[in-house]
């Protein structure tokens, strides 16, 4: 059963979590077999763009060093063979259609998202 993840609620937890909790969940599901992929949309579209940093942040005595880096965690998808979707459209309303980003990334039109989705038996939506 081949699954498509579509993440379109960006940074969902990460605060609390330090890292995308659907992001997370697929790194699991492709660990544990599955075939499974991911379509960034929205807001998570951002989680493509390269030279992303989490600087520390300090409230009174407290440092936390360690903020999420979901660009890392989507890398990672990418390199474990996971496939990175991305709809241009939202790149382009959000001023990133031009940056860098990661090379495994897919940029798709809305036009060819249909066909994208009639891959894929369960679409999960997030």
């Amino acid at each position: 059963m081949k699954v498509l993840n579509i993440v379109s609620a960006g940074y969902r937890a990460t605060l609390e979590e330090q890292d995308d909790t659907v992001i997370w969940l697929t790194h699991v599901l492709k660990k544990a077999g599955a075939e499974i992929d991911v379509l960034l949309r929205g807001s998570a579209s951002n989680y493509v763009i390269e030279g992303q940093a989490v600087t520390p942040l300090t409230v009174g005595e407290r440092v936390q060093l360690h903020g999420p880096d979901v660009h890392g965690q989507t890398r990672g998808l990418a390199e474990e063979g996971v496939k990175i979707y991305v709809l241009e459209a939202d790149l382009k309303s959000r001023g990133a259609y031009n940056s860098p980003r990661l090379q495994q990334a897919q940029l798709l039109s809305s036009d060819e998202l249909p066909g994208l989705l009639s891959q894929y038996d369960q679409v999960w939506h997030w």
